[in-house]
């Protein structure tokens, strides 16, 4: 049986962002590395994408309060 893994393209697509995006992000180390090339499992990519804090996380600009 081959084991497939997820290319930095195929983990962008499957977390639904942009690959442009994904260097910003602290990634998981990778299951697999062929060369410079990194591979993840699909497993390990749902439990870090579930483990991500959600939208709006750490603050940012306080929002003015209606008077």
């Amino acid at each position: 049986m081959t084991t497939e893994y997820l290319s930095f393209t195929q983990l962008a697509e499957r977390i639904g962002v942009k690959t442009g995006a994904l260097g910003h992000y602290r990634l998981p180390d990778p299951d697999a590395l062929i060369g410079r090339t990194r591979g993840w499992l699909p497993e390990t990519i749902d439990a870090w994408n579930a483990a991500r804090p959600g939208r709006g996380v750490g603050g940012g600009r306080p929002r003015k309060h209606a008077e």
